[in-house]
């Protein structure tokens, strides 16, 4: 499972002209879901996201997570993202879920992060998305398990 993280200042999902999810500051996060994929790697996945230290503490350094700031998290399934790329000039998604597989394993990982942690915002699978955010730093992280 991938998780292309970004630290955001703030974050929003529209579908049909309709804030669908928001956050301000915290982690904007597209999930990909590939073929071998499992619940197991999505709980992976929500562990790593919450504790990943991205950002700053007092001194500037990296060292503070999503959960100790008390930031949002704003979860965007992501088809494109586990395309295959290393070769011609088209991208190629037979490493990614099929659609079935990656609407439950993304809708598992959402659940079980609202189970864990209050401040959780989504995309709507399938739909067709605009993603608007004020990246912070940049700080973009993926994360793979």
């Amino acid at each position: 499972m991938i998780g292309l993280l970004q630290r955001v200042r703030e974050a929003r999902v529209t579908v049909d002209g309709e804030i669908i999810g928001e956050i301000q500051t915290g982690l904007l996060v597209l999930v990909g879901v590939q073929k071998e994929d499992t619940e197991q790697r999505a709980e992976r996945l929500v562990q790593r996201l919450l504790g990943y230290r991205v950002f700053p503490d007092e001194t500037g350094r990296m060292n503070r997570s999503l959960v100790d700031i008390e930031g949002g998290l704003l979860l965007v399934p992501q088809f494109t993202l586990p395309a295959e790329t290393r070769k011609g000039t088209r991208p190629g998604f037979s490493t990614a879920a099929p659609p079935e597989e990656g609407h439950r394993l993304f809708h598992f990982v959402l659940e079980q992060a609202r189970k864990q942690y209050p401040h959780v915002a989504s995309g709507r699978f399938g739909a067709d998305m605009q993603v608007a955010l004020i990246n912070d730093g940049p700080v973009t992280f993926w994360l793979e398990t």
